[in-house]
């Protein structure tokens, strides 16, 4: 009797390119950047469903039970469960999304919105992140209902709708978590496929956008004493805050322990002012940036603490460090004081996997039995939502067969090698569940 890894056999390449390449093809209508650019998800989950559905229950094809889930128009998600003999029993693959980042085809070297295949090489935006993923898992799903297996587990995929952007809540894992639709995944591993190398990545960062406003006084560069110069203000000031937050947030000891290639960080990344000659000091200018935080930190603490550092910032100012002769913060003539305000948009939390799970031991078996070694890693890059779901109370688990090199990148691309080394540990996977 054959076992199931040599049911489910070798990834179907043929088929898999064909898919991904309907999905790139897409892939310029589902790229996420409101209020620009909002993803029409249903145009790949529409894909997915033209290999899926003569398999589905509804159609009569069976085994697959199939869940086109939507919450705005043309945004679906899409759940599709292959029914294991034991009730209880489940494993989940979840988080392949089917919006992507943004591209512009003139910094490209080829067409962003078409697949291009260069040997082993697969090209395009969401190749590796992560309409590879689903293809790479719908091709799994297919496997399973064509050559249905007898397994104690069932085995569910969840296709979700915008994860690359959060700013119009309610579409996507979030609101199906709120629903309740994934509440059984919690009786088993739930295993997040987004993120790249091939390797268990078992940390992940939070992170808390920032803009730091500074208001000063306009005047003539020329008498410059008669102004307050909100970009130096701004300057001096974040040189404090971010001295300030590492020393109250410095490298964590469990940051080794998961392998984190970085502590946390708090730095700018944008410039704002609006506008003037050169020889005008403006009246005011924001810098904007963002805390990458490790899951051993708490992200409301580190709030609290910013706007603690820039509400004593402004009761001191006159004490805070000028450029020059006549730079100055305070004009006690005119009863001005320069002012500073910090204002946070969403922020998220990092994870930190269970390192004691079965679904992490069963992922890194499964990886150094096909990849060949095993090397857990951690990034402060964020995923959004699996913190929460690890809160609600599931066993998440993340891993991926992309490049992290071309993650959000120009010229994205994926190997066709590395999707097929995830499928046969997907394959594992599914086989060590059994027993």
């Amino acid at each position: 009797m054959a076992t199931i890894k040599q049911t489910l056999g070798d990834l179907n390449q043929e088929s898999f390119v064909g898919l991904l390449s309907k999905l790139i093809g897409e892939s310029k209508f589902v790229q996420n950047n409101p209020p620009e650019l909002i993803p029409e998800e249903d145009r790949i989950v529409n894909h997915v469903l033209d290999v899926l559905r003569p398999y589905s229950t509804a159609t009569g094809g069976g085994p697959l039970i199939i869940n086109h889930v939507t919450y705005k128009p043309n945004r679906g998600n899409l759940i599709v469960e292959y029914p294991g003999t034991q009730p209880g029993k489940i494993l989940s693959f979840v988080g392949m999304h089917m919006d992507v980042v943004t591209a512009n085809p003139s910094d490209w070297d080829f067409d962003p919105f078409s697949l291009g295949i260069d040997g082993d090489m697969l090209k395009g935006r969401g190749t590796t992140d992560c309409l590879g993923h689903v293809a790479l898992v719908a091709e799994l799903m297919r496997r399973l209902a064509e050559t249905k297996p007898q397994l104690k587990s069932t085995v569910v995929a969840v296709f979700i709708a915008s994860e690359e952007n959060s700013s119009i809540p309610g579409v996507g894992v979030d609101a199906l978590v709120k629903d309740g639709l994934l509440n059984n995944l919690k009786q088993g591993p739930l295993f997040w496929i987004d993120t790249a190398d091939k390797q268990p990545c078992i940390g992940t960062g939070g992170m808390i956008p920032w803009k730091l406003h500074a208001t000063g006084k306009l005047f003539h560069s020329g008498l410059a004493h008669k102004a307050i110069n909100p970009l130096e203000l701004a300057m001096e000031a974040l040189k404090v805050i971010q001295s300030r937050f590492y020393e109250d947030f410095p490298p964590h000891p469990r940051e080794q322990v998961y392998g984190f290639a970085t502590p946390s960080t708090m730095k700018p990344t944008q410039w704002f002012y609006p506008g003037g000659g050169i020889n005008q000091i403006p009246a005011e200018c924001t810098v904007s940036g963002d805390v990458r935080l490790t899951p051993f930190y708490s992200v409301t603490d580190v709030i609290k603490k910013l706007e603690a550092y820039v509400e004593d910032l402004n009761t001191n100012i006159e004490k805070l460090d000028t450029r020059g002769p006549v730079s100055k913060y305070v004009l006690p003539d005119e009863n001005l004081r320069g002012r500073l305000a910090i204002t946070f948009d969403e922020a998220m939390s990092g994870v930190a996997c269970n390192l004691d799970s079965r679904g992490f031991h069963v992922l890194c078996k499964a990886t150094e039995e096909v990849v060949g070694h095993v090397k857990p890693y951690s990034i402060t890059g964020s995923l959004p939502l699996i913190r929460e779901l690890q809160e609600e109370g599931f066993d998440v688990q993340t891993a991926g067969y992309g490049l992290m090199a071309t993650y959000h990148a120009k010229n994205e691309y994926c190997l066709l090698s590395d999707m097929s080394q995830g499928y046969r540990v997907f394959a594992s996977i599914i086989a060590q569940l059994e027993e």
